[in-house]
This record gives C-alpha cells, structure tokens and sequence, in this order.
C-alpha cells in the first residue's frame, strides 16, 4: 500500500508538476502564528508553581493571559485624556491661588 502511495505521489509530482507542498500541506498559519520567548528557567518554575490547580494549562498560556493584561492596560492608559497645556495652565493657577505652587 505505502509503495503505491508512493508511486502515486512521484506520478502526481512528475506528470501534474505539482509541488510537494499541494501534496502534502503544511499548516503554515501555525508558524505564523507563534513564537517562541525565551525566559529564565528560575521565572520558568515559578510561573508552573503559581499556575498548579488554575484553569491554565501551560506556562505558555499563563504568560500569553499576563502579556495581553499588561497591554490592554498599557493602552487604556494611552487612550485616556491629557490635559491640553491650556487646561493645564488652569490647574496650576488654582494651585497657586490655593498656595500649593510658588
């Protein structure tokens, strides 16, 4: 059976001048996808410690959770209002007027 299978493939590679990548598929989006971090092996065991009887299944996941955490907040911070200079200027003239400034 497998040489048949084999003859079949070289028929279709040969004849069809297909590539081997339509034979066989690679799951590309995967490797797309992913990548590999690299973290101390000290912060390694800590993190598979902390994550024991959680609903996180590798320290993968648990680090991939706390990196989108840390940038979602990143970026509400980002997102709220500054004080333009004017509005600014208002606030510390109040607080000179309050004596809080020289």
């Amino acid at each position: 059976m497998i040489i048949l299978l084999d003859t079949f493939i070289y028929f279709l590679i040969k004849i069809h001048y297909i590539s081997l990548r339509e034979v066989f598929p690679v799951n590309d989006e995967k490797e797309k996808k992913y990548t590999t971090v690299s973290i101390p092996k000290p912060l390694y065991e800590k993190i598979k410690k902390r994550i024991e009887g959680t609903g996180f299944t590798s320290v993968s996941d648990y680090v991939t959770y706390v990196l989108r955490e840390v940038l979602a907040s990143l970026e509400e911070e980002e997102k709220e209002e500054v004080f333009s200079e004017e509005e600014e200027e208002k606030v510390k003239e109040r607080l000179r007027a309050l004596g809080y400034l020289d």
